[in-house]
């Protein structure tokens, strides 16, 4: 019966070493899309490895939410955990619909805007990595973890202009080249998407710390 019971004792750590874990996972995902949206010879293995990178994240978020369901007491409110793990996991997953896009239409050569949306990914998910792990002592670091969540929203900022920028640049190509705008459009739109949901992620451990401070 003891045995029985501390099993489902609160294992905080394990949350968070899940929460580290999806963290490096993003990390991953966009140092391997960033190359992808450079072409060359090994194009074709960054895109398996993003989507590799996603299924790896699929089951972190799976081991998240059943230690949800497992646990009588979690280290913060069940909906943030929830809402946390799955703001990250759509992260990703949209780097993985970005994969899909740009081998729907074939695309194999990117504009510079593309490339340049990728680096500011890659800050994002740098600083998800950062954060997530402050989660551990919330109080100690709430400074910290509010300059990090500002510092997001201006690269998500930087982000929103390239893209405007990026669509307004080939718009004005004209009427000939409507389709290629029109493919190079999905591609931005996904890497947009990519960036919203890594401010999802420095919003939602905002959030906690607001409940929590």
């Amino acid at each position: 019966m003891l045995g029985w019971f501390r099993a489902l004792m609160p294992k905080e750590d394990r949350f968070f070493e899940l929460f580290e874990r999806h963290a490096n996972l993003l990390v991953a995902g966009a140092e391997v899309l960033r190359s992808a949206l450079q072409g060359g010879p090994d194009f074709d293995r960054h895109v398996a490895t993003v989507m590799d990178r996603e299924n790896d994240a699929d089951a972190v978020t799976r081991e998240v939410l059943e230690a949800v369901r497992r646990f009588f007491i979690t280290p913060f409110d069940r909906g943030d955990i929830r809402d946390l793990v799955t703001s990250m996991d759509d992260a990703i997953d949209e780097m993985r619909k970005t994969m899909k896009a740009v081998l729907l239409f074939k695309v194999t050569e990117f504009e510079p805007e593309m490339r340049q949306m990728a680096d500011c990914i890659l800050q994002g998910a740098l600083i998800v990595q950062k954060v997530v792990p402050l989660l551990r002592a919330v109080g100690t670091h709430a400074g910290e973890i509010s300059s990090l969540a500002e510092t997001m929203s201006q690269i998500e900022g930087e982000t929103d202009d390239i893209y405007d920028a990026a669509r307004s640049r080939l718009f004005q190509k004209g009427p000939a080249h409507a389709l290629d705008f029109w493919v190079a459009s999905e591609i931005l739109n996904h890497l947009e998407r990519v960036m919203d949901r890594l401010e999802d992620v420095a919003h939602e451990v905002h959030g906690i710390v607001i409940e929590h401070v």
